[in-house]
């Protein structure tokens, strides 16, 4: 199936489901802005979550779902198998941030902690899917998880028609959401029958957790240093040989790296400016824009969740508040 059908199905499967997200637009920084932190559970997750459960038979889910996560994905995938009625498992790594964990478990799944980091949960998870014959669902390794996270560029399309040579600014982790948005982009291009590629398809990664950045940019992932960063959900290596791989060096132009204190900075002024709470993952392009690390305008920015731990924001809202008023 070419992807372009694979997305218009996609968006048919989990229109019931999910939510359309507002589009706004911000003057002093001449950016829009796509808050999937108003999605059903808080991020943009849920959308390929739903779509790769809803191409499952009966008979497979009746295997029950399996997977690893930050804890977004593990959030859509949870609630997925509750409205379907179907058991899932979750491996999380004994670092994922709390507040995520406990809404994972209050939509039914079971966690199973493992020590050590995400990239630990994730093979622990993927050996137990195997071993007890579940469903694997895949933060992003995954055509129908990619093709669901797709229906963000077609949502932001159809209210920027003019958009797609625009610079597009998305957070990377595993690459399932850069990698949607980018075979958007494409299949709508090839729609309007444009011959001109969008240049400005840009990643952002943090330097605390700069893998695909390393992919990308040396060909391999093997001498990325993985450290403790606000962008949890973003932390962590790249499953090997993943289909976002290929992907994202066709279509994404380039990976940017952002520091702790410009992700802090950013999750501030969605705050201070839009009265809105985003966590550090989300807050990574917006990030690279008030950094100057990113000068193309206009662009378009993508939020991608809002579940970030309320006495981190707090503080982080309250020291940077605090710092203002002092000068």
């Amino acid at each position: 199936m070419s992807p372009i059908n694979l997305i218009e199905e996609a968006r048919r499967r989990i229109h019931p489901y999910i939510k359309k997200t507002p589009l706004t637009y911000d003057p002093n920084l001449e950016i829009y802005i796509k808050w999937e932190n108003h999605q059903v559970t808080g991020s943009f997750k849920a959308r390929g979550a739903f779509n790769k459960v809803l191409t499952l038979e009966k008979w497979e889910l009746m295997r029950g779902l399996v997977a690893a996560s930050a804890g977004n994905h593990g959030q859509g995938v949870a609630l997925a198998g509750n409205l379907f009625k179907v058991p899932v498992t979750v491996f999380v790594s004994e670092n994922a941030v709390p507040s995520k964990i406990l809404a994972i478990q209050a939509l039914g799944a079971i966690i199973r902690l493992v020590p050590g980091c995400y990239g630990d949960a994730e093979k622990t998870g993927l050996e137990y899917a195997l071993k007890e014959k579940s469903n694997w669902i895949s933060p992003y390794n995954d055509l129908q998880v990619i093709a669901g996270q797709a229906t963000i560029g077609v949502e932001i399309l159809e209210e920027l028609p003019h958009s797609l040579e625009t610079a597009w600014i998305v957070p990377v982790g595993g690459g399932g959401l850069i990698s949607g948005i980018g075979l958007a982009l494409e299949t709508m291009q090839e729609q309007g029958k444009k011959s001109k590629k969008n240049k400005t398809l840009i990643g952002v990664q943090s330097e605390a957790s700069p893998f695909f950045y390393h992919i990308l940019n040396y060909q391999s992932q093997e001498h990325a240093i993985e450290l403790p960063s606000l962008a949890d959900g973003l932390a962590g290596p790249v499953e090997r040989n993943s289909i976002t791989i290929p992907i994202i060096k066709r279509l994404v132009n380039d990976i940017v790296l952002v520091t702790e204190r410009e992700i802090e900075a950013a999750i501030f002024y969605a705050w201070s400016q839009h009265h809105e709470i985003i966590e550090g993952s989300a807050a990574t392009g917006l990030a690279a824009i008030l950094s100057g690390k990113i000068k193309h305008r206009p662009a378009i920015v993508i939020i991608s969740g809002g579940n970030i731990q309320p006495e981190i924001h707090y503080e982080i809202i309250f020291r940077l508040d605090n710092s203002l008023r002092k000068f």
